[in-house]
């Protein structure tokens, strides 16, 4: 996927002029061994060209991690550290930056070998908020090579939603469709995460498609489309040249439109109209572009796309948008959940995640082109063709999202869970989630906060870094809610319940 960031982290060490440098030293080389034995060694920057102890030394480092090509910079408190010259290198360096300290290595050198970090770090803070420069401090930021290495490999998906949202454009094909007003997007807070959007017509998106008309490239396209739903040879369904010819539709108006931007995401407006011009449905190929790293979210949802760019920041693996669209019947959950799993889910725990087929393949049993049977009931069937799906691959999962609300306010949630080995006995792209404690979540946050009923996910269990990442791009750690476990009540739930 070369549409989210590749994160290369700058160390640079920082001594109080009162101490050894040499401490800082020692302990940043440390540091940097042990997340080359631990990780990936590609992805940090031992800075060798000083231990920054003056602000002159400030200036050498940041131009080195620079020419290193750094987008994200470490602070490493090997000491006390120089609270003034350490918080200017983060006020200049443009990518987002974390300060983790070290912590005293043996009881046997505590006299010429302490060096007070754990002090210093509470200086850099104080120091951070007086310059108003936001940085990354990991909940445990004191600590050994060893912890320390775990805490920047922490940072990377942080740094890589960060970077990618500073260099996103979102393009939407709108506007949403009628009676569609919970997919209302108050733009302002893109603009305020550094996001650019451009909102193109449908008319746009037809014009070009209908350009597209005889494109070399289709015929490749269409027999990529069919080796991957295990088509064979003359057998391949007729609408798959309709579909690679919107595919390329739409990876050329993203190489064309992208402008400044390195990352790209779409929304498009994929009903009513859409079958009546096109004679197909879009959702098999915003698959196959999910697939390539780039996110189309189905019905205008600006912040639906949005929301699985951060999660394919942060997991670097695919995403999909679900409807949190209906429960599960009593009987199914009788019958097939009850009792049969390690966590012992209620049934207010479960409900199914659905759309009607825009999830990648690769996470579903059996995946197999359809046609979208909702709009069937009010458009020809074979206007409806170009779904894809099949039951979503059990295994855990991060449901989340990122909205503007009505009132213009940065709002999320993340909830952790899996999808149920379970056969769902429907239709589109749809699984069996079970979430501890969703029925009280759905009603205590989903609900009383006003998000619409897109939801967006991770196929494994991000909540960390998504918690961490949603924080650092300036959602109020107040307005992320997340699945409280029972007992632990929310504001808006009744006491006596």
């Amino acid at each position: 996927m070369n549409n989210i960031p590749v994160v290369k982290v700058g160390i640079v060490g920082v001594s109080r002029d009162c101490f050894p440098a040499s401490l800082t030293t020692e302990r940043r080389r440390a540091l940097t061994e042990a997340y080359a034995r631990k990780y990936r060694a590609e992805d940090i920057y031992e800075c060798p060209v000083t231990i920054i102890e003056s602000e002159t030394d400030m200036v050498k480092a940041l131009e080195d991690i620079k020419k290193a090509g750094c987008n994200a910079l470490c602070v490493y408190l090997g000491n006390f550290g120089p609270e003034i010259s350490e918080t200017l290198l983060a006020k200049h360096f443009e990518g987002p930056k974390m300060f983790i300290a070290a912590a005293e290595e043996t009881q046997n050198n505590l006299i010429g070998g302490r060096g007070d970090a754990y002090c210093g770090m509470l200086n850099a803070s104080y120091n951070l908020a007086l310059r108003n420069v936001k940085a990354y401090i990991p909940e445990e930021p004191v600590g050994d090579a060893e912890d320390l290495a775990d805490r920047i490999h922490e940072f990377l998906p942080i740094a890589r939603v960060a970077i990618g949202l500073s260099s996103l454009k979102i393009i939407s094909f709108g506007p949403r469709p009628a009676n569609f007003l919970a997919c209302n997007a108050p733009i302002k807070q893109l603009y305020n995460l550094n996001v650019e959007i451009e909102e193109e017509s449908e008319l746009d998106l037809y014009e070009a498609y209908t350009k597209h008309e005889g494109d070399g490239r289709i015929s490749g396209v269409a027999a990529d489309m069919a080796k991957e739903m295990g088509y064979e040879a003359g057998k391949e369904p007729a609408m798959l040249p309709k579909l690679a010819q919107y595919e390329l539709t739409l990876l050329d108006w993203v190489e064309e439109h992208r402008g400044y931007r390195q990352y790209v995401a779409l929304t498009t407006k994929c009903w009513p109209a859409f079958q009546d011009m096109f004679r197909f449905v879009p959702c098999y190929v915003n698959s196959r572009l999910m697939r390539r790293g780039i996110p189309v979210s189905c019905e205008v949802d600006i912040y639906g796309t949005l929301s699985e760019y951060i999660g394919l920041c942060i997991s670097q693996d695919e995403t999909t948008l679900l409807d949190i669209n209906n429960s599960v019947p009593k009987d199914m959950y009788e019958e097939s959940i009850k009792g049969k799993f390690a966590y012992h889910y209620k049934f207010s725990d479960t409900f199914m995640g659905f759309h009607c087929g825009n999830t990648c393949s690769g996470k579903l049993i059996h995946p197999h082109l359809s046609y979208q049977r909702i709009m069937a009931n009010t458009h020809p069937a074979e206007w409806c063709d170009g779904t894809i799906e099949g039951d979503i691959v059990p295994g855990d999962i991060t449901f989340y999202r990122l909205q503007s609300t009505a009132d213009n306010c940065l709002r999320a949630y993340a909830a952790e869970g899996e999808v149920l080995p379970v056969a769902t006995r429907s239709f589109g792209s749809i699984g069996v989630f079970a979430i501890p404690e969703m029925g009280r979540f759905y009603r205590h946050w989903l609900i009383e906060k006003n998000f619409p009923h897109h939801g967006a996910v991770m196929f494994g269990h991000y909540g960390k870094a998504l918690f961490d990442a949603l924080k650092y791009i300036g959602v109020k750690p107040e307005e992320i809610g997340y699945n409280h476990p029972a007992g632990d009540r929310y504001s808006t739930e009744n006491p006596f319940s």
